[in-house]
Formats: structure tokens, C-alpha cells, sequence
């Protein structure tokens, strides 16, 4: 009778410490998943900012990795300074407000095409003929493997006269280069070794 009880005793210590040891188990399981949580929520919080809209009321923002809108801003970036550069009007003033405004975006190499368009007398002609250019994008590639970045611009360019409409192709090249952002460069990119690649009519049509 009393060998049973000495192995009854055995046998309820042996569970207490199996209930021990799974409780504390249990309770470091807990703890991790705490601190996990914790941790998740965090990180969670620090990607939302509070704006005071003029000491009225909050607004919420959210953060966002900036490499994640790179490739879209270096596509902006080029985009843009298509826009200003080979969008001209018959007017001295404008066509020199946009070739500054596009300088900002690119190096020397733009300027060098400008000079070189401007010397063979092009803008004299776009004034003295009352013709308007704009351009269409059709498409820009970027290879964002590698760097700096190499983009290709496929674009048509409309030259109106009076007489008639001529389309052109333009096809260009480029490589882009982070830089410092600014109000005149939004994106933080610089445009290097800018070449066009194709530029010449596909088509007149008379007015």
C-alpha cells in the first residue's frame, strides 16, 4: 500500500512538472507573439503621418518607400522636358521661357542641340512663318538595371502651318542621373548625353 502511494506521488510530480514545463512554453509563445504584434504595429504607424490642415482638422498621409516611384518620376522627368522643349509657338519670348525651363531638367547636351538648331536658323523660321509645334508621347523606355539609367523617347511631332500639317517622328535618346531636387526639377533627375535618334516627316496634310 505504501509502494502504491510513493508511485502515485512519483507519477503526479512527473505531470506537474509536464504542466510546468508546457505552461511555461505556452507562456513564452504568448510573449513573442506580444512582442511580434508590438513590433508589426510600429512599423505600421510610422508609415502614417498626421497633417494639420490650417489648425482646423487632421488629415492622414501615408509614407511610402521612395524608391518604389522612381521609375515612374524618371518617365515624368522625361516626359517633361520633351513637352518644353519641342513645344514651340511663333513667339520669341515663349520659345526661350521653355528652352530655360527645360535647361534645368538636362546638361549641355541639350543646349548644344538648341545651339545647333538655332545657328541653322529653325526658331527664326517657327517665328517669321507664324508656325506652331507641338509633340505627342508615344512611348518612353527606361532600362532601370543598370546605371545611370539609359531612356528612349518615342514621340510625333505636329508642325501647323497655315498651309498645311506636317508629322514627324522623333525618336531620342538619353541617360538620367539622380540629382538634387528643386522647384525647376521636381524629380530629382538630370538628363545626360540627349541625342535624337529620328526626326523627319511621315506625312503632310493640307489645310
Amino acid at each position: 500500500m505504501e509502494f502504491k502511494s510513493l508511485r502515485n506521488i512519483e507519477t503526479s510530480f512527473k505531470q506537474i512538472r509536464l504542466y510546468a514545463f508546457l505552461f511555461v512554453v505556452l507562456c513564452l509563445v504568448i510573449c513573442l507573439f506580444a512582442l511580434w504584434k508590438s513590433y508589426s504595429f510600429a512599423e505600421q504607424q510610422r508609415q502614417k503621418i498626421y497633417v494639420l490642415d490650417s489648425g482646423k482638422s487632421l488629415m492622414l498621409a501615408l509614407s511610402q518607400d521612395a524608391a518604389l516611384n522612381r521609375p515612374v518620376e524618371a518617365r515624368e522627368h522625361v516626359r517633361r522636358f520633351h513637352e518644353l522643349f519641342f513645344t514651340l509657338s511663333p513667339d520669341k519670348s515663349a520659345i526661350e521661357g521653355n528652352m530655360e525651363r527645360a535647361f534645368h531638367m538636362a546638361d549641355i547636351t541639350a543646349f548644344n542641340y538648341y545651339k545647333d538648331l538655332s545657328e541653322k536658323g529653325y526658331f527664326n523660321r517657327i517665328i517669321s512663318g507664324n508656325i506652331q509645334q507641338r509633340i505627342e508621347i508615344d512611348s518612353i523606355r527606361c532600362d532601370f538595371d543598370r546605371y545611370p539609367y539609359v531612356a528612349q523617347t518615342f514621340a510625333k511631332q505636329y508642325i501647323m502651318r497655315s498651309s498645311n500639317i506636317t508629322k514627324r517622328t522623333l525618336i531620342t535618346t538619353c541617360k538620367l542621373v539622380n540629382s538634387t531636387r528643386s522647384d525647376n526639377n521636381p524629380q530629382g533627375f538630370l538628363i545626360e548625353d540627349f541625342l535624337v535618334m529620328d526626326n523627319r516627316d511621315i506625312q503632310t496634310i493640307k489645310r
